[in-house]
């Protein structure tokens, strides 16, 4: 029996250890909003927090997990009014929206490492969050957005 912390609840699991924590999400607690890409870690769309921090939980073994905060799509904000979320919705970043739960993921962990962060720490910390319909303008251009507006005195989430 593993348990996990997801979305500040307590989840007790009775998988194999290397079960990846994406399966566990979508299959055993029912948050789907975490979305299953390559099983490789490389296009981004499993995004989810470990402590803070994006990871990619399709790779992510349930054993790794013990005393870790785990934060998906569902529990970034429970309104949906995270600064990011905000930024996605005002810029009309989604085309298709398959990957956009791990992109927002991806954006809230930088702005909570770095809240004004230049063109290239963009580049770079959403680098391998693929986007099959290529919003990487809009996509850059609402992490701009969601910077600004926390500066500016908007609600920022850890």
């Amino acid at each position: 029996m593993i348990e996990l912390t997801i979305n500040g609840q307590q989840h007790q699991v009775e998988l194999p250890p290397d079960t990846p924590l994406l399966y566990v999400l979508r299959d055993h607690v029912g948050l789907t909003g975490t979305k299953f890409g390559c099983g490789a870690a490389l296009c981004g769309a499993c995004t989810v927090h470990l402590d803070g921090t994006a990871a990619r939980s399709c790779v992510t073994a349930i054993s790794d997990l013990a005393g870790v905060k785990i934060t998906t799509i569902e529990g970034l904000d429970p309104q949906g009014r995270h600064p990011i979320q905000l930024a996605w919705i005002k810029e009309q970043v989604p085309a298709c929206g398959y990957c956009q739960s791990g992109q927002i993921m991806q954006a809230a962990s930088l702005l909570a490492q770095s809240p004004q962060p230049s063109d290239q720490d963009i580049v770079n910390a959403m680098d391998g969050n693929l986007c099959r319909c290529m919003q990487y303008i809009r996509i850059h251009r609402a992490i701009k957005t969601a910077a600004a507006d926390m500066a500016k005195g908007g609600s920022h989430h850890a």
